[in-house]
């Protein structure tokens, strides 16, 4: 195979790096600071492990098609990876294959665009079978992307005519085949997985217990969040994705009620596509809960712009608006604050319904966090009659753990008869499992 690519789809990045955040100067609209941008790029590259040289955000008057950089930006880094022995240039922004392809060559080192980085993290990070099996088909979905033509000197060289192509065209087509003979295989292996996952979904469906997914920008807190409301240990570092592969747990509301926690993968801005389709089957544990919190880093300097790319996801998701409109907005880093911003900060929350103030870290406002959950919850019930048997206990006893009874007459019969509040989903649970 080419050197395009590796076994499972893995770069393997190693050594010495730069990083670079690439910016129009004039015509720009995402309202972002590309000084954050190439933070933001330099802790993607952290995440990998490999040792940062130099990293610059570099502003450009126009896109050049060939190479996007211009020629004396060009020079210049190639001067500058000769000079410090640069393995691999991580550029962040989503490159074309002949962009990639000629800096590679103009510069002598391996080059990889935010998409390849992102998916080397998230190789690195997977830990269950599915998550594996789904990197590595966003992993080689991107690269057979990234076939191109690297042996027209060849062709040259040897003449190649007819119908049969040069070599080079034959050793990519070879490469194509080898790549989609393996992307069928991983698909039917997930089509597996996820009917398991459907199963196992179905199965928390009729359990007696609702979903509250936690979802924000990768490292928003989201792990240290779940740690502390389940008092659990989910690996939670001060890291992008640090948290890939879903995690749930039990958490009792102060009503009694008990609800399934669910930790997904951090969103970040501009999500390889890729990533978005092969990880959809575990993203819909998103669709399927009854509530969704939305965990934000009060304190970066961005979150407005990072709340806007959740939202984007979650919408590519099926979540619409009136989903959005019910979340709750876990605000945390709250500890973070200080002075003038605590107090910006202060008076938007008074103003935001569904919005509360948290410390994942100290502990602040988990507490009324949980209440909330709790009374989302509550506010979602109907009123219900329902009558049982005398000698019924269990569903009696799912009622008032799960229900808000408002009334309860026994009749002369033996008979029970009940006034409970109920939201939906609890109410065809009880459905199913008592009538």
């Amino acid at each position: 195979m080419t050197e395009e690519f590796g076994n499972k789809g893995s770069f393997e990045l190693t050594g010495r790096a730069i990083v670079l955040h690439p910016y129009e100067r004039f015509g720009s609209t995402d309202g972002r600071d590309p000084t954050g941008a190439l933070d933001e790029a330099i802790r993607l590259t952290h995440a990998i492990d490999v040792n940062i040289v130099y990293s610059e955000a570099a502003g450009l008057k126009a896109i050049r098609p060939a190479t996007l950089f211009g020629t004396g930006k060009v020079k210049d880094i190639g001067d500058l990876v000769d000079h410090d022995a640069i393995e691999v240039a991580i550029i962040n922004t989503t490159l074309t294959p002949i962009q990639q392809r000629n800096l590679e060559r103009a510069w002598g080192c391996k080059v990889i665009d935010r998409t390849g980085l992102i998916l080397e993290i998230f190789g690195r990070r997977a830990r269950t079978r599915e998550g594996v099996l789904q990197v590595e088909l966003a992993q080689l979905t991107y690269q057979r992307s990234r076939l191109v033509r690297a042996w027209t000197h060849l062709e040259r060289q040897r003449g190649g005519v007819g119908t049969t192509g040069g070599p080079g065209e034959r050793q990519i087509e070879s490469d194509r085949r080898a790549i989609d003979q393996r992307i069928t295989l991983l698909k039917r292996q997930l089509a597996d997985v996820t009917r398991t996952r459907e199963l196992h979904r179905k199965g928390r469906r009729d359990a007696p217990y609702p979903v509250v997914a936690l979802v924000g920008y990768t490292n928003a807190g989201k792990s240290t969040l779940f740690n502390r409301l389940t008092n659990a240990s989910v690996m939670a570092k001060d890291q992008l994705f640090a948290t890939l592969d879903p995690t749930m747990r039990a958490v009792d509301l102060p009503t009694g009620r008990r609800v399934i926690l669910s930790d997904t993968v951090g969103f970040i801005s501009d999500l390889p596509t890729h990533l978005v389709a092969a990880f959809r089957a575990t993203l819909e544990e998103v669709l399927e809960a009854d509530v969704i919190i939305h965990v934000r880093d009060i304190a970066h300097a961005e979150t407005e712009i990072q709340k806007q790319d959740v939202l984007a996801v979650l919408a590519s998701l099926g979540v619409d608006e009136d989903d959005r409109e019910g979340m709750i907005e876990a605000c945390n880093k709250y500890e973070m604050l200080t002075g003038e911003e605590k107090i910006r900060i202060d008076n938007l929350l008074e103003r935001q319904e569904n919005a509360i103030a948290v410390s994942a870290i100290e502990g602040y406002g988990c507490d009324a966090l949980v209440e909330a959950v709790d009374s989302k919850l509550s506010r979602s019930m109907e009123m219900h009659e329902l009558e049982l048997a005398g000698d019924a206990g269990e569903a009696m006893a799912w009622l008032y753990r799960h229900g808000d009874v408002v009334e309860r007459k026994d009749d002369e019969e033996g008979r029970v008869i009940f006034r409970v509040g109920l939201d939906a989903a609890d109410f065809g649970r009880f459905q199913k499992r008592y009538s």
